[in-house]
């Protein structure tokens, strides 16, 4: 490996040294909060400091936080909950056809059971038309609306507050996946005008296998994992305490830093953009004019496979992706890619390049010089 140059942050980053610093006496310490002794009501405070510090960055109250074991639980919990709580008030849900699998699939198993699931495109540059989840509300019957905040694969943003004022007109609940977004967006769940809304720790810097779902006070869920009453009956299992310490400690340290790390960031990553495209002609830049994440950057590459493209960077040190990594071993194009309708000359070679906290000016450098070798030494193999 000549360079480690690690652009793969949308799939996961790296736990801080302040998250860890959170964790590890619980790690070695932490007792059950359900126990009813010292220990016990000493884990409990833990537990409801973490509760009120992610509510105090949502807009939320502390009983509408419920901590998962991740984003996927999280999106899960909140489309088939809500859908199943709601049955008898209609069977009908839109979502988009460029969300998360977590979303997508979950409407899948809706589907096999007898809802009916609309999922609206999107345009060229991967925004849904608020206008087509209008034309699709069945009022009476549209039970749930489910659309992402923020694109995981293109970074593209979604008109989420227009959408949910139509939704709610409509009579429905409405859910964001909103995964990929900490720390680069204000996530106000009042200004979001959400009901349920998802987020994963590892995404922000934070402990893997930990998530949260805000779900709004009178919104019906029924649980997904039973067994017990913990996470306010919605979610039974004994709580991950390290793990919820340290995705609290994550999520208030990257909202606090949010407006330097979009500024930062969004310049890193434009500067990644217009290497690549005076270095490598004829590359393709998706999402391109519409307001996007400040650090993820989706790039064509024309006639070139993706898997191709990733083994030969990564042999070079630069870790990228070809899109969502709970997708990786897929040889098909991205289903955000097909939904944007690039051209096929480009669809097999889109990559996802994403920033983060730790990214610098001289991996940004370095990345587009090997990305300029890589490209030049495939296309010269094909000729």
């Amino acid at each position: 490996m000549t360079s480690n140059i690690y652009l793969d942050n949308a799939a996961t980053t790296t736990a801080r040294p302040e998250v860890i610093e959170a964790m590890l006496p619980l790690l070695g310490g932490g007792y059950n909060p359900s126990s009813l002794h010292a220990h016990g009501r000493a884990a409990r405070s833990t537990l409801d400091a973490a509760r009120a510090d992610v509510a105090r960055v949502l807009g939320a109250a502390p009983r509408e936080i419920v901590f998962t074991g991740g984003g996927s639980e999280a999106d899960v919990l909140a489309i088939v909950g809500a859908a199943k709580a709601r049955a008898a008030d209609g069977k009908h849900v839109i979502t988009s056809a460029i969300e998360h699998h977590a979303v997508l699939h979950a409407c899948d198993v809706l589907e096999a059971e007898g809802w009916s699931v609309t999922r609206v495109p999107v345009g060229a540059d991967g925004r849904v038309d608020p206008a087509a989840v209008g034309a699709a509300l069945r009022p009476g019957a549209t039970t749930l609306v489910s659309i992402m905040l923020g694109n995981n694969e293109i970074g593209t943003l979604q008109p989420l507050a227009e959408i949910a004022a139509l939704a709610h007109a409509a009579g429905a609940i409405v859910h964001t996946d909103a995964v990929a977004t900490a720390g680069y967006l204000d996530l106000d769940v009042r200004r979001l005008d959400v009901d349920l809304l998802a987020l994963s720790a590892h995404k922000f810097n934070g402990p893997k296998g930990v998530g949260v779902l805000f779900a709004r006070r009178g919104t019906p869920l029924v649980a997904q994992i039973v067994g017990g009453g913990q996470e306010h009956g919605l979610r039974a299992g004994t709580e991950n305490l390290a793990g919820i310490a340290g995705l609290a400690r994550a999520l208030v340290l990257a909202d606090a830093e949010r407006t330097e790390t979009v500024t930062r960031v969004a310049a890193l990553r434009d500067r990644l953009a217009a290497g690549i495209a005076s270095r490598v002609p004829g590359t393709l830049e998706l999402g391109a004019g519409a307001p996007r994440l400040p650090h993820i950057l989706s790039v064509g590459f024309p006639g070139q496979p993706f898997d191709a493209l990733l083994v030969a960077l990564d042999l070079e040190g630069v870790s990228a992706s070809a899109g969502s990594a709970c997708a990786a071993g897929s040889l098909e194009p991205s289903h955000v890619v097909a939904a944007l309708g690039v051209a096929p000359e480009y669809a097999t070679g889109v990559l996802r390049f994403s920033l983060g906290r730790s990214t610098t000016a001289t991996d940004v450098d370095g990345a587009v010089q090997i990305v300029e070798r890589v490209v030049g030494r495939m296309q010269t193999a094909d000729v």
